[in-house]
């Protein structure tokens, strides 16, 4: 104490002949600064979170899909007739250098059995081994399925973490037999876990086999009766619906004869695909890439006005995101610092009070041969003194409430440096602005009126 300047010492020895006041008059900066801290850790938590869980889904990927059918003056919808096909990812992967992995999607919604247990996941996806890679999803347990596996339509699959759980518990789900739609499937591998998506989805409630067998044997469609369901909305309304893109729709087999059957069985027919993964090496590339796959999706369709299919990028997704938790968190941090600003108005409505109560002291020290501007630093300080010391207390306060919220509720909080550094700053920025009046107010005082003054 004795290392201080002496209008120093003046200020901290008045704080602390009323240190329950001082305690008081610092509430409301204490809860100010406490609420901005716990604000801009949920904040950042927020943020961190859907940008993982949007990185979740690949980053750098573009998801391409089917356009829609139209019938009769009805639209209906994207996605309401199959475009795509296998034969697209592989002209994707030959033609489009910047493409790290494309991937075909086929989805099924049904029961999975094992044993007297059953589970219907909201995903039952058949896709390749390129789809891992494209989504960084490591294998926890076991193996991936491989390109043979895919072709020859193996009868193979993945589990995810939610999936192996709640059919085999705390059993070794490897090597287990699961029946999807009445199709026996060996559990080769269990993925390891993602979580939730940004739509709050359960990514770990999925099962992934080799397309072909989602397509053929698990949903037991082939091209006839793929290119029949495409023609179904429009057959619900009483119309004849013929394809807008005829070139998208194979060609039967020949009938075979029984022998030829048994001698020669005929490879899967040619069919359509739900969607189309394709991860992009860099981002800056992925507008090129796209350019790039509409203009071949085109010429493989024989489109010219109308796209029959639409592509996605997931950087969309994920700015629409943040902008989302950006708001959010202004928000929230602008409730925080209004509480601030409250705060500020206390400590002048108290400093004000002070100076009065205080009126005889400053003529005194006046009297002695204090100067205004002595009397003035003196009021500053104690200004300062009481914001940063509820500053402090504020961000202890803040600290301790994200703890609690991420401890007890599962909240996602981040640390923020800047948060911290900024709260000093403004705690003392908010102890020379709400102070300075007070203190002006204390050294304009003239010395003898202060002095009679009762």
């Amino acid at each position: 104490m004795s290392l201080l300047p002496p209008t120093f010492r003046v200020a901290i020895l008045a704080l602390r002949r009323n240190i329950l006041r001082s305690a008081l008059t610092t509430l409301g900066i204490v809860i100010g600064v406490g609420a901005v801290i716990a604000m801009v850790e949920i904040g950042q938590g927020s943020k961190k979170a859907v940008s993982e869980s949007i990185q979740s889904l690949g980053a750098n990927t573009l998801l391409i899909f089917p356009g829609q059918a139209a019938s009769g003056g009805v639209s209906f919808g994207g996605g309401s007739t199959p475009t795509l096909t296998p034969g697209d990812c592989d002209a994707i992967i030959k033609e489009v250098p910047t493409a790290y992995a494309v991937a075909p999607t086929v989805r099924a919604r049904t029961q999975i059995v094992a044993g007297n247990k059953n589970w219907v996941p909201p995903s039952i996806l058949g896709t390749t081994p390129e789809y891992l890679k494209l989504r960084d999803w490591d294998i926890d347990e076991g193996r991936a399925f491989t390109t043979q596996e895919v072709n020859g339509s193996a009868g193979v699959c993945l589990l995810g973490q939610t999936v192996a759980r709640e059919l085999f518990g705390s059993e070794a789900a490897v090597g287990q037999t699961v029946r999807v739609n009445n199709t026996p499937l060996t559990v080769i591998g269990i993925l390891a876990r993602k979580g939730a998506n940004t739509f709050g989805s359960d990514q770990d409630d999925v099962l992934i086999a080799p397309w072909r067998t989602i397509k053929f044997k698990v949903s037991g469609q082939t091209a006839q009766t793929t290119n029949q369901s495409a023609s179904a909305a429009a057959s619900a309304t009483g119309t004849v619906s013929t394809s807008k893109f005829p070139s998208q729709q194979p060609n039967a087999y020949p009938q075979q004869s029984t022998t030829q059957a048994a001698d020669y069985p005929a490879p899967p027919l040619p069919t359509f695909v739900d969607q189309i993964s394709v991860r992009i090496e860099n981002e800056e590339e992925i507008p090129a890439a796209m350019n790039q796959i509409k203009t071949l999706l085109r010429e493989r369709h024989r489109v010219k006005n109308a796209d029959d299919f639409y592509i996605r990028d997931t950087a969309e997704l994920t700015a629409a995101a943040m902008a989302t938790s950006n708001l959010m968190s202004a928000l929230l941090l602008a409730v925080a610092l209004i509480s601030l600003v409250v705060g500020g108005v206390g400590i002048m409505n108290i400093m004000l009070v002070s100076v009065t109560e205080r009126t005889k002291e400053i003529g005194l020290r006046m009297a002695v041969g204090a100067r205004p501007k002595d009397i003035l630093w003196q009021f500053l300080v104690e200004a300062i003194a009481l914001c940063l010391m509820g500053g402090a207390v504020g961000v202890a306060l803040g600290k301790g409430g994200s703890w609690m919220l991420r401890s007890l509720l599962g909240w996602r909080t981040e640390p923020s440096v800047p948060a911290l550094v900024a709260s000093v700053a403004v705690s003392a920025f908010v102890g020379v602005a709400f102070g300075f009046y007070p203190a002006w107010k204390a050294s304009r005082l003239d010395p003898i009126d202060a002095l009679r003054y009762e």
